[in-house]
């Protein structure tokens, strides 16, 4: 029997950059001691679960969260589970960028020699239609603006609704379908920490 398509949603846990703000793309900023235990305490709850498969973006901070929860001997390694590409921006913060350009937002405006938001789409449409042919558990090691932008076209939305969805650092979200509309992707839990 096929089981149904239930999407485990891990944003890797804090680095430096994270507590500090500053926009991680392809920079390779490792855990922090704080962030390896944040993974940590997601153990238990992600070891309960029977995973059929389990990706991982190729960055440091996704592979250490993926295997301090002990799910490395089963990862691969996937590129569209990257970060938003932030080019100029990389490093700098929201507060910053905002102060030379009002208004600035990611989900809307992109970034300069970054990723625009319909690549960071296509990104996301691409892993979506590729994680639609699985079946089961399916474990999903990630960031907080790619994961973002993740769920809200999991749904059907535009990346610009993404600004609304909130990843912490360690946390976990589900995506699948509604049991009794299984044709309707859903979110099923958001932005929970161990």
């Amino acid at each position: 029997m096929i089981m149904p398509l239930k999407l485990y949603l891990v944003r890797h846990g804090g680095t430096s950059w994270s507590v500090s703000g500053q926009h991680t793309g392809r920079s390779d900023i490792p855990l922090t001691p704080q962030g390896e235990a944040e993974a940590r305490r997601l153990a238990p709850r992600l070891q309960a679960v029977a995973f059929t498969h389990v990706l991982t973006s190729p960055s440091q901070r996704a592979r250490r969260t993926c295997a301090l929860v002990g799910l490395e001997p089963k990862a691969a390694i996937d590129p569209d589970l990257s970060e938003w590409a932030y080019g100029d921006y990389e490093g700098r913060t929201s507060a910053d960028i905002r102060a030379e350009r009002l208004g600035w937002d990611v989900f809307r405006d992109g970034c300069p020699h970054g990723e625009s938001p319909a690549q960071i789409a296509a990104r996301a449409d691409r892993l979506i239609a590729r994680l639609r042919a699985l079946d089961g558990n399916v474990a999903l090691f990630s960031h907080g603006q790619f994961g973002a932008v993740l769920a809200a076209r999991w749904i059907g939305l535009t990346v610009v609704e993404a600004q609304h969805f909130r990843l912490d650092t360690a946390s976990l979200s589900i995506l699948g379908y509604d049991p009794h509309h299984p044709e309707v992707a859903v979110i099923a839990m958001w932005n929970t920490s161990a």
